[in-house]
């Protein structure tokens, strides 16, 4: 038989392509690009490599502008990241029970399918922090270069929870959507007390649940339509009693305005730009969808969507490898922060974007998602699947704790991808005997 298809085959095939993005709210998609976009041209921006007389000189333009502050009220996107997570959550989870799955099923394929593709990552990370500490490289160095590197790896840990978290707080989203949104909103504030009144910033990393399980859960409110069927008037009311909800909340000394400094741990403010961000979103969701209508619009998310957490994942060690050989290679540097370096970031963040893709390519047997179960097939026992959570989860939370090091690295090149393994395994299915 031949492998081509025939013309009615191919048109089935486009009908049902097409049948598939008519279901999703692409939204969703652009808005997930346009998150992981801008986070690495605020990197790009943050970062500013300088020569001078007595070496090499790196300064933080973007945090040194008056106005950068307030920019981080818009800026700061991660809490809209969870929420269109939410979204993808509570649409995957119920495809999920659809078909006949479970929370194990869950967990394996969610696991996978974000910490598969951190595999190689760590494993880079190892070889190259281990061969920067042989070769002699000064530690006060080689720690700020490896602090840079390792800082957007927090959002495998805190991701990795929430995904973990999805069938119970389907559950409870069902049951009380309101009465969940507001205890999750009460456990936040209260942990962020506790952490205030001890000076312990130990105790805020328990706002990785609170807040951004929060911030998940308005995507099950996106999912379910409720913003699509409120009133703009009152999503304009919303955000604004959010955001002025900020000021006065971020203007006694208990949060700090810039919302880049309550990212890690997350505190109480992200919850509140979460809110005034969904309304925002919802508000343009309209042109978006129009927007989203055109093919260009779509090639584009495309190119760089599913590339997404590859992209997020490398685009700080390579920007750092760039800078360094162009240094190496002689290539003039602008000062940083001033007009020409400025009008250089645009060509920066379309270069690194570039690499980036291209990287994520070469990458892309490592961001494969787990197959289906097959008839007679199961996924790994309880046991076995905490036990991979742990070892994928914690080597991304100890980064965040501890920050990036050899032996953090080291960690994770080993724990990472036997978690992995472990979580690819099946079992037999209940009542099944394997032969």
């Amino acid at each position: 038989m031949s492998s081509q298809q025939s013309v009615p085959e191919q048109a089935h095939t486009a009908q049902g392509v097409r049948g598939i993005i008519a279901q999703r709210d692409l939204v969703v998609d652009l808005i997930r690009t346009a998150c992981v976009v801008l986070v690495v041209f605020v990197h790009v921006t943050m970062v500013g490599v300088g020569t001078a007389d007595d070496g090499i000189t790196v300064t933080s333009p973007l945090q040194e502008l008056d106005w950068y502050v307030a920019a981080t009220w818009i800026g700061q996107v991660m809490p809209l990241f969870f929420v269109v997570g939410g979204f993808a959550s509570i649409v995957g989870w119920r495809s999920t029970v659809a078909r006949g799955g479970g929370a194990r099923d869950w967990w394996a394929t969610r696991l996978v399918r974000l910490f598969r593709p951190a595999v190689p990552l760590f494993v880079v990370l190892a070889a190259g922090l281990g061969t920067a500490t042989v070769a002699g490289t000064p530690s006060d160095l080689l720690a700020e270069v490896a602090f840079g590197i390792g800082s957007p790896l927090w959002f495998l840990a805190a991701y990795g929870i929430t995904q973990c978290c999805v069938p119970l707080m389907v559950r409870l989203h069902e049951r009380a959507p309101w009465r969940t949104l507001a205890s999750l909103l009460v456990l936040a504030a209260a942990i962020d007390v506790v952490r205030l009144e001890t000076g312990l910033a130990e105790v805020g990393l328990l706002n990785l649940g609170p807040v951004w399980l929060f911030a998940q859960q308005l995507g099950f409110l996106w999912a379910d339509g409720w913003f699509a069927r409120r009133a703009r008037v009152l999503l304009v009311l919303v955000a604004v009693g959010a955001y002025a909800a900020l000021v006065p909340m971020t203007s006694v000394g208990l949060w700090a305005p810039d919302m880049l400094q309550d990212l890690n741990p997350p505190m109480l403010p992200l919850a509140f730009l979460a809110i005034a961000q969904a309304c925002l979103v919802h508000l343009v969701h309209g042109p978006l969808t129009r927007l989203m209508r055109t093919r260009a619009a779509q090639a584009s998310v495309f190119l760089v969507g599913r590339d997404g957490m590859a992209i997020y994942l490398w685009h700080l060690p390579l920007f750092i490898a760039l800078n360094g050989v162009a240094l190496l290679v002689g290539v003039p540097f602008p000062e940083p922060g001033g007009t020409v370096w400025w009008a250089t970031r645009p060509v920066a963040l379309v270069v690194l974007l570039g690499v980036a893709i291209a990287v994520a390519r070469a990458l892309r047997s490592f961001d494969r998602p787990l197959p289906r179960l097959v008839p007679g097939a199961d996924r790994p026992a309880w046991p076995v699947l905490v036990v991979a959570a742990l070892c994928t989860v914690g080597p991304a939370f100890a980064v965040m704790q501890l920050h990036l090091s050899f032996s953090v690295a080291l960690a994770g090149a080993l724990l990472v991808p036997l978690g992995v393994f472990l979580l690819t395994r099946t079992t037999p299915a209940a009542g099944v005997t394997r032969i």
